[in-house]
Formats: C-alpha cells, sequence, structure tokens
C-alpha cells in the first residue's frame, strides 16, 4: 500500500512537473493543492477550537468537582462535547492527513534524483533531492546559501504558527505553547538539516499557507464559531419560560323564570 502510495505521488509530482517546468515548482504547487483541498477541515478545524475555548471553564468545573471520580468526570465531560457538539479530535485531522505526503516525500526525492538528476527549483536550489548537510559537505557554500535559508524558515514557520494561536488562550496557556514552541523549532532545525530539500519546500510552502490563512480567514472564522458556542452555552443554561395567559372570568348567565 506504501508503495502504492509513493508511487502515485511520484506520478503526480511528475505531471505537475511536465506542466509547469520546474520540480521544485512542483512541490509547491501540489502543496498548495493539498491545502486547497484541506481549507474545510481547517475550518472546521478552527471551530472546534473556538468552541473549545469558550467551554474551558465548563470543563474546568467539572474537572474540579469530579477530581476523584474519574468515570463520572468523562461522562459529564463527553455530555459537554455533545451539547457544544465539539470534536476533541477534529483538530488533529488535518494534520493527520497531511503526514503521508510529508513522510512519502522522502522516497519520492529519490525517484525523482533517478527521474531527473538536475531536479532543481530554479536556479535557487540545485536539487531538490539532497539535504543541506550534504550541500554544506560539499563545500560549495554559495550552493548552500539557500538550504541554510530554507532549514531556518522550516524552524521559524514551525514556531509561528503555534504563537498565532495563543491568542485564544489564557496566560498559563500562552506560556506553555510558547515553550512548546521554542522547543518544536529547535527540534524541527536539528530534524530540517538532514532532509532531502523537496521535504522543506513542501513544510516551508504549507505553513507559509497556514500563517496567512490564520490571519486572514481564522480570525473571522473563530470570532463566529465563538459567538454560536456562547449563544448555545447561554441558551442551555437560561431557566425555561411558561408564558401562562389567565382566561378572563365571564359572568355566568342567569336562568330566568
Amino acid at each position: 500500500m506504501w508503495e502504492w502510495f509513493i508511487s502515485f505521488l511520484t506520478s503526480v509530482l511528475s505531471g505537475i512537473e511536465g506542466f509547469v517546468g520546474d520540480w521544485g515548482l512542483a512541490v509547491i504547487v501540489l502543496t498548495v493543492i493539498i491545502r486547497l483541498i484541506l481549507t474545510p477541515l481547517m475550518a472546521h478545524s478552527t471551530k472546534s477550537t473556538a468552541r473549545m475555548q469558550v467551554m474551558q471553564p465548563k470543563l474546568k468545573e467539572i474537572q474540579e468537582r469530579y477530581a476523584d471520580d474519574p468515570t463520572r468526570q468523562a461522562e459529564e465531560l463527553r455530555k459537554v462535547y455533545a451539547d457544544m457538539k465539539f470534536n476533541p479530535l477534529g483538530g488533529c485531522l488535518p494534520i493527520i492527513l497531511q503526514m503521508p505526503v510529508f513522510f512519502g516525500l522522502f522516497s519520492v526525492a529519490r525517484d525523482i534524483s533517478q527521474l531527473d538528476a538536475n531536479a532543481s527549483f530554479f536556479s535557487i536550489l540545485p536539487s531538490i533531492s539532497v539535504s543541506c548537510s550534504q550541500m554544506v559537505e560539499s563545500g560549495n557554500w554559495a550552493a548552500a546559501a539557500p538550504y541554510l535559508i530554507l532549514v531556518a524558515l522550516f524552524g521559524v514557520l514551525t514556531f509561528i504558527p503555534m504563537v498565532l494561536n495563543t491568542s485564544m488562550q489564557d496566560a498559563s496557556q500562552r506560556s506553555q505553547t510558547m515553550t512548546m514552541g521554542a522547543v518544536m523549532s529547535v527540534m524541527m532545525l536539528v530534524f530540517g538539516w538532514g532532509v532531502p530539500a523537496a521535504v522543506l519546500l513542501y513544510y516551508v510552502t504549507s505553513s507559509l499557507w497556514q500563517v496567512v490563512q490564520q490571519k486572514v480567514i481564522t480570525q473571522r472564522v473563530v470570532e463566529k464559531a465563538k459567538a454560536e458556542a456562547e449563544a448555545e452555552a447561554e441558551a442551555a443554561s437560561r431557566p425555561i419560560e411558561v408564558d401562562v395567559v389567565r382566561r378572563e372570568k365571564k359572568p355566568r348567565p342567569h336562568k330566568k323564570n
């Protein structure tokens, strides 16, 4: 199954390259296509995140109230999730769907080098099949410079989307996210040092798309979703009002003798 997917991905990338005339640009076009396909899922994920922010006080209350009863706690949390139409796994789905492409590009880059020994990204990257470490080891620093910049972007663009997400978090969560983002960025720098440039191009393009999407679209979606969730939560907690209309008493007719 995996070999079939690699073969399919190589064919798709080769077809795009035949249309645009450049392997690096083909990776960028493939990334844009994938992100366009995932846009509805990303919007749904954003709504789920916004709803989660609205539910935080209620979730904390449940966790504290049933701290000694995990079973009851889980049951109450499920009820809240159901009432708010929240799926805890919704935010993970777009990432999960992109992972096969991300890891598949490792093998695709190898196959591309066999199809075309000069699989470059215009005159910027001599080959998208080699890594930054290989270019540095070659001693050609002029050719290695774009690879070093790409690796730096690989780390920075891991951090920026996480920072943008802190706008919906409290101070404690914001601190944790910033720390996690810094650690992840360092890890990605180490990881990016040895991966093919095709993988870096895919990730950097995808991350840039995410940053633009968050600034242009996501904020509107978040505001709308939070407003809807707050309205639903308020409606659910509001007591039911019964409008009672009293009948007007009419005098009874008297029988005439």
